[in-house]
């Protein structure tokens, strides 16, 4: 059965909630489960099934005495969404994803008009004022990413036009970022090029979810918060009654051997193998050789995105030579480029764990397929942002926060 994305109820905060307790409701989202499962972990991960926690101070006037809780009333002007100098919109590319930030957060999207001519040329309006405030645009670079990418600098423009005190870009998927460097002659960088447009359109920072590689970081000129989609799926996971003797985490190439330690590391700190492939085009590739033991083991594929699935059902049919006994997919972003449902669907994989940073369409749903919602994670960090705090310690932390 796969998890359908989460459904936001009315926002909580009533007019007079002070700005210093807005975040202490937590909002709950359940996702249904194919398994009744219970993992080990080193490190317990604090998270309820896809939502992030963060620890408050706890300073609801429940719990506060009369004197602090007047002293708080008097220094602290109460938190209306409608007066905040925090806004959010959203572009066409996930709007779904935007409203579930917004709802964690307790405020409503940003009114905007986005429109198309005949010509195709994309004509952005916002529809409320931004002049002093924060802006946060809330627009993926996912697949058509050519239309996704130009509303994006069309939308910073418009904010940056409209006297925005900062402009930050959240992107949960980063479009262009596989094409990071030169492997071959007379080829172009094209992360650097995106990075460049962002900056020139006027964004003063970036947030982005699970970048391709590390180094894309550094093709920005303004400070970039790399969110990391894993400690979701780790919690989910976490849930199931895989005995930690029996796991191992599989990177599906050498590049994510990093990212599959991290993982691994979480899980009970269980083995790691290694698929080695060798590539002869863009989403094509070969699997040679397999390196660790697999036999008689559940195996958690682990890569930062599914584009053709390719790589990774060629690397979980070689799972299956090697004995392993169940195979799971996991990745944060979802590009789903064809055929990558007939390969996941072809009864390889127990489970394709996967989050909503890119949009799933409903002809592209199938039944191995479990959908987790990273909403509250980009919300938390939104508010972090917004409040000038510190996002997280290290990359794949407790928050998933670089």
């Amino acid at each position: 059965m796969m998890a359908s994305l989460l459904q936001c109820p009315t926002s909580p905060f009533p007019p007079s909630f002070s700005s210093i307790n807005r975040r202490s409701p937590v909002l709950r989202f359940h996702f249904p489960f194919r398994h009744a499962v219970r993992c080990n972990l080193v490190d317990p991960i604090k998270f309820d099934n896809g939502k992030p926690y963060a620890p408050l101070l706890n300073t609801s006037p429940l719990h506060l005495s009369s004197t602090a809780t007047s002293h708080l009333e008097n220094t602290l002007p109460p938190f209306n969404k409608y007066d905040t100098r925090l806004r959010i919109f959203s572009g066409t590319a996930n709007p779904a994803l935007s409203h579930e930030i917004a709802c964690y957060m307790g405020l409503e999207l940003g009114k905007i008009k986005i429109k198309r001519f005949a010509d195709g040329e994309i004509y952005v309006q916002l529809q409320e004022s931004v002049r002093g405030c924060d802006v946060f645009l809330v627009q993926p670079t996912c697949p058509p990413a050519n239309e996704n990418l130009m509303e994006l600098l069309i939308m910073i423009d418009a904010c940056r036009r409209a006297s925005a005190k900062t402009i930050t870009a959240v992107i949960p998927y980063f479009g262009y970022a596989r094409a990071d460097r030169k492997t071959q002659g007379r080829e172009s960088i094209a992360a650097k090029l995106v990075a460049n447009l962002i900056t020139e359109a006027g964004a003063n920072r970036v947030l982005a979810c699970d970048l391709h590689s590390g180094q894309s970081i550094g093709y920005f000129d303004i400070p970039v918060d790399h969110v990391y989609g894993q400690p979701v799926i780790l919690d989910y996971l976490a849930s199931k009654t895989i005995c930690s003797d029996e796991l191992v985490v599989v990177s599906p190439d050498v590049g994510g051997v990093a990212r599959a330690r991290a993982f691994a590391k979480k899980l009970s700190d269980a083995p790691l193998a290694i698929v080695d492939k060798r590539r002869h085009g863009h989403n094509v590739a070969e699997v040679m050789n397999l390196i660790g033991d697999v036999k008689g083991k559940v195996a958690v594929m682990v890569d930062d995105m599914i584009d053709t699935a390719g790589t990774i059902t060629k690397g979980a049919a070689l799972l299956h030579q090697e004995g392993a006994r169940e195979v799971y997919a996991c990745s944060t972003h979802a590009v789903f480029s064809p055929p990558a449902i007939e390969r996941l669907s072809s009864g390889l994989f127990q489970e394709v764990i996967i989050t909503n940073t890119i949009p799933v369409s409903e002809q592209n749903y199938f039944p191995q397929l479990t959908v987790l919602s990273v909403a509250n994670l980009l919300g938390e960090t939104i508010w972090r942002v917004h409040d000038d705090c510190s996002g997280g310690i290290e990359p794949y932390s407790s928050l998933g926060i670089d």
